[in-house]
């Protein structure tokens, strides 16, 4: 298991505890939903196929499922997702917006066996939601899950530029 699932597990388990559920671990530039009709539930070749889902999700480093775009999120918590991907100044990402594809909205869920969204992944790894993302935010591990993909944070930009101002 990689670091990046285990620490989305490890996340996903402390923060479901904290709500008192279940918990299992669990990007601008793009939008779409796939295309096409089918069940959600496995086999055939419907946008809520595990084919379908499995494609859209390895195809882009950073992949985001969310409610709205990354224009318009149609969610407190799409919303949220966008803004921690805009500090780290990740644009280049593609965005599924579940609302215009049912059958994808679905079969995301079954994908990741994770009820809510929306869900990122990062190099067709799950990661998880907008709880398991602003801790990895505030914790440091989003910016070297960023680096592994070859993304520099704008926030260790931020940071130099803070630290030569107070020079």
């Amino acid at each position: 298991m990689s670091r990046l699932v285990r620490v989305a597990w490890r996340l996903a388990g402390a923060t479901a505890a904290g709500r008192g559920r279940a918990g299992r671990a669990l990007s601008q530039a793009g939008t779409g939903t796939g295309g096409g009709g089918g069940g959600a539930e496995g086999g055939g070749s419907g946008s809520g196929s595990r084919e379908a889902v499995e494609r859209l999700v390895r195809a882009h480093p950073v992949v985001v499922f969310m409610k709205g775009s990354p224009a318009q999120p149609l969610c407190g918590f799409s919303n949220a997702v966008v803004q921690i991907l805009r500090l780290h100044g990740v644009e280049d990402y593609r965005a599924h917006d579940v609302l215009q594809d049912p059958d994808l909205r679905q079969g995301i869920k079954n994908y990741s066996n994770w009820p809510t969204i929306p869900q990122v992944y990062l190099n067709g790894e799950f990661v998880g939601g907008c709880d398991i993302l602003l801790q990895m935010h505030q914790n440091g591990d989003l910016v070297e899950e960023l680096k592994k993909l070859g993304i520099r944070s704008a926030l260790l930009d931020a940071e130099k530029e803070k630290d030569q101002d107070k020079k």
